[in-house]
């Protein structure tokens, strides 16, 4: 099996990170314009490809100035604990800093804290949530 291969903005087809995000989030793919979606309204994204398939993603929203937000980190479950995700995290940090950010921000759910802050180097920080949809 081939090396990793990480590119900041790489491409992709919809229909492979919406089967990512399928897995990773355990709901059925629907179609869903992911390139339409991170093109339009991100600061950028970083695609992860083994053997030239997609096996890891994660979006990079911004504010437009100088807040970046980690959204989406996803790798396919057969590729998981092999340092793809926390890879992918650090190129999304590389190109938010290019980009002049000088903050990027991530939530999670407490099972993700391991990942986030001792395998990604994120700072704990308080933060609120409102349920939008019931």
């Amino acid at each position: 099996m081939g090396g990793v291969e990480y590119r900041w903005k790489g491409p992709f087809e919809s229909g492979a990170v919406e089967a990512l995000h399928a897995e990773g989030f355990g709901h059925d793919p629907v179609d869903y314009d992911w390139r339409r979606q991170v093109v339009e309204h991100s600061l950028g994204w970083v695609c992860a490809y083994r053997d030239g398939r997609l096996v890891g993603f994660v979006n990079v929203a911004w504010d437009g100035a100088g807040h970046a937000f980690v959204l989406d980190t996803l790798v396919s479950a057969n590729q998981q604990r092999a340092g793809i995700g926390t890879q992918l995290v650090q190129e999304a940090i590389v190109g938010a800093r290019a980009a002049g950010c000088e903050w990027l921000h991530v939530d999670f759910d407490s099972h993700l804290e391991a990942f986030y802050v001792e395998g990604c180097g994120f700072l704990p920080t308080r933060a609120g949530l409102i349920a939008l949809q019931a």
